[in-house]
C-alpha cells in the first residue's frame, strides 16, 4: 500500500530558521535526569501527563528506554523526545533492531527553527551507536509540520495507526485518547 504525505514548506518557516542561530547553538540536548520531571509539565500545560512522565523515567532507569531533553540555558527545557528500546508491539520496538520514538515535542515559540532536526540528529546517532537498524514512530494525521520533518529526514509511512491509547492523569483518573496516526519508519 502507498501512503503519501504532502511536503509543502511555507516561506515563513524558512525565514524563522534564518533567525534561529542566536539561541539554537546554545541548546543542550542530553539524557533526562530525575530533576527534569517537573519541567516536562511546561508550567502546567502537560501536568496531566505527570504519571506518564514518571513511568517513562522509571523505564529508562531499568534500561528499557532513553528520554532526551533539549535545554536552553536560563530558559529551561524547551523540547523532549522519548525512545523505547522494547515494547509489547515488536513492529514498533523489539529490543535489538527496532526502536520506537514517541512524545516528541518542542515548545511552540522554538518550533520551525531547526531544533527538531538537531534533536533527531542526536537521537538517531545514539540509536546507531546502540546497534539499532530501524526507528519507528507514529505521527498524528493532523500534524503536517511533524510529518514534513520526518519525511525530510528519510522516514516513510509504512502503515496507518488507529492511535488509541490510555493514560492515568496526575490525579489517577484514566483517559482514553484517539488520535489517528501514520506509522513511519527509517533505516538508520
Amino acid at each position: 500500500m502507498n501512503w503519501r504525505i504532502d511536503l509543502k514548506r511555507p516561506e515563513a518557516l524558512a525565514k524563522r530558521e534564518e533567525g534561529a542561530s542566536a539561541w539554537i547553538d546554545q541548546v543542550i540536548i542530553r539524557p533526562m535526569v530525575e530533576a527534569d520531571l517537573p519541567a516536562l509539565e511546561w508550567n502546567g500545560e502537560y501536568q496531566h501527563f505527570r504519571r506518564v512522565f514518571a513511568d517513562a523515567f522509571q523505564r529508562m532507569q531499568r534500561g528499557f528506554s532513553i528520554l532526551w531533553v533539549a535545554e536552553l540555558p536560563k530558559k529551561g527545557l524547551i523540547g523532549q523526545v522519548f525512545i523505547q528500546f522494547t515494547c509489547d508491539r515488536p513492529e514498533l520496538a523489539d529490543g535489538t533492531e527496532r526502536a520506537y520514538l514517541y512524545s516528541f515535542r518542542v515548545q511552540k515559540k522554538y518550533r520551525g527553527c531547526g531544533l527538531g532536526t538537531r534533536i533527531m540528529d542526536v537521537v538517531e546517532e545514539d540509536l546507531r551507536r546502540r546497534g539499532f537498524a530501524f526507528v519507528t514512530l507514529n505521527v498524528a494525521r493532523d500534524n503536517p509540520r511533524a510529518q514534513q520533518l520526518y519525511v525530510r529526514r528519510g522516514y516513510r509511512v509504512v502503515a496507518p495507526e488507529a492511535g488509541v491509547w490510555s493514560y492515568p492523569d496526575d490525579k489517577g483518573a484514566w483517559h482514553r485518547v484517539e488520535e489517528p496516526a501514520w506509522r513511519m519508519e527509517k533505516t538508520l
